[in-house]
């Protein structure tokens, strides 16, 4: 029996609605108004400038809070599935196994030391005040005047530029589907995290097929590749 492990980023979810990082209306193109997305996406700025990290975050949330699945996810629903997008659509359209390996900006956590066990909750976005953005982010998040406090505060579940994988975020389990895979398929994903780098040397490694789709995919260094130059969709409309 086939064990395909599909690994999936932002192109995936483009035709949501939802902006990829790197396209010209990407997150990490817009920042803010004093930082870049490279350094309002950190654990320090959550730290240092916590209305900032969170009005950044609110907006993006914001933008696509009311979008759907589209039928890439519906097709996944019920595949071996790693995402690395935050928006919680795979969740949306029926896959009750995914790992959202870089977490769900619906989520939240307290915040804590990196590795500590924490639950998972659900994040107060909709309680938020526009009219009163800063503070109104600073106190449903529980962030008092000088900052942000271990174990009372709390922090979107999502994981950063200066944090690493923990099993908070399903890495362990991840690793274990990667080595037990016979073939990975690579969708929507530029290959420039991680994740995708640690899949590739499990794949390298065991000697496993690769499948890479994307308009506009990215050149890997693996012996075994089939490229399939199309968007996610046409991937999966040729599969039936």
């Amino acid at each position: 029996m086939s064990n395909t492990l599909y690994i999936t980023g932002a192109g995936v979810s483009a035709a949501s609605g939802i902006p990829t990082f790197r396209g010209e209306d990407g997150f990490w193109r817009i920042g803010s108004k004093n930082y870049t997305p490279m350094e309002m996406a950190t654990r320090r700025m959550y730290q240092m400038r916590p209305d900032e990290f969170l009005a950044w975050y609110y907006h993006r949330f914001a933008s696509y809070r009311d979008h759907g699945p589209n039928e890439v996810h519906y097709w996944l629903a019920d595949k071996n599935l790693i995402t690395q997008n935050i928006d919680g659509l795979d969740g949306k359209a029926g896959n009750q196994d995914y790992i959202a390996i870089h977490g769900r900006l619906d989520l939240m956590t307290e915040f804590h030391n990196q590795g500590e066990p924490v639950d998972k909750l659900t994040a107060p976005w909709e309680q938020v005040d526009e009219s009163r953005l800063s503070q109104s982010l600073l106190e449903v998040f529980a962030i008092p005047e000088q900052g942000p406090v271990l174990h009372r505060s709390f922090k979107p579940f999502v994981l950063l530029f200066d944090e690493y994988y923990t099993d908070l975020y399903g890495i362990d389990e991840a690793q274990r589907r990667m080595l037990a895979a016979d073939r990975m398929v690579f969708m929507g994903t530029s290959f420039s995290v991680n994740i995708t780098q640690m899949a590739l040397e499990v794949a390298r490694s065991l000697a496993i097929p690769i499948e890479v789709v994307d308009p506009q995919p990215t050149h890997i260094l693996h012996p075994n590749v089939t490229y399939h130059k199309m968007t996610a969709l046409e991937y999966i409309q040729k599969q039936g």
